[in-house]
């Protein structure tokens, strides 16, 4: 088997940046059409037209995962242009506030869980309608490091993410049956400028690279989009309801 994903329609919430947007390019390689949503449109037409011009074929719709009608919107809109949706990164997310409980709001919890774990359940929802009717398909979500183990201050984001693997798993067991792949990814460090928000300077972030990475150095997207890609393809036929970290050996201590 190969990683060929020619003739598949993959969607990608979130691909205006970082993991998505690698990844959205990454699936475009293999063969995919690929549908590119995000809130940013200038940014989510640099994506499309970066794919465009490695001779892909993309189209960007602007949507707010967290607001149900427009994911329901963003699945109709790509099985009316492509005909299909045979694969789904569902990739949006937020760290939010980073600070302790006692000086987090309701708005800030909220703000996180509804586009993390909340928008997640939504794409899932729409996504899993959408490949009951084709007879089958592949979905990976983003999870985290932070979905296994946590950090002080984070308590949104760490609880917005350990919800999203049991998602995945419980949703994995549901469809199995029904020919739906259900699986997450958990990357650790990732160079794309969220764990550097949440660190005081590049020496603080360095110095826990370098302490708590095995591998001593950050991640890259387009190596969290090649487990993205192997997950969505035919590769991974009987992989299922599991989550690969994408995370340089931070897990495994």
């Amino acid at each position: 088997m190969t990683n060929s994903l020619e003739g598949k329609v993959a969607l990608v919430t979130g691909g205006t940046t970082g993991i998505g947007r690698e990844s959205a390019i990454a699936l475009a390689r293999a063969g995919a059409k690929v549908v590119v949503t995000g809130r940013g449109i200038e940014r989510g037409e640099a994506t499309v037209n970066s794919i465009k011009q490695q001779g892909g074929e993309a189209t960007f719709i602007q949507a707010d995962i967290s607001q149900g009608a427009e994911v329901e919107a963003t699945i109709a809109k790509t099985v009316e242009i492509y005909g299909s949706l045979d694969c789904a990164l569902n990739n949006a997310g937020t760290e939010g506030k980073l600070a302790p409980i006692t000086e987090l709001t309701e708005e800030n919890f909220n703000q996180v869980i509804d586009i993390n774990l909340k928008g997640t359940w939504l794409c899932l929802k729409y996504e899993i309608e959408q490949m009951l009717k084709q007879g089958g398909g592949a979905i990976v979500n983003t999870s985290s490091g932070m979905g296994e183990v946590a950090m002080a201050n984070l308590s949104p984001y760490c609880a917005s993410k350990h919800g999203i693997m049991g998602l995945t798993k419980s949703l994995a067991l549901e469809y199995a049956k029904q020919g739906i792949r259900i699986n997450a990814i958990a990357p650790g460090p990732i160079d794309t400028g969220m764990p550097d928000r949440g660190t005081s300077s590049k020496e603080v972030l360095e110095n826990y690279i370098s302490t708590f990475v095995p591998m001593g150095r950050m991640g890259t997207a387009p190596e969290v989009a090649e487990a993205v890609l192997w997950l969505c393809s035919d590769s991974a036929s009987f992989v299922t309801g599991t989550t690969i970290a994408v995370d340089g050996g931070y897990l495994a201590q």
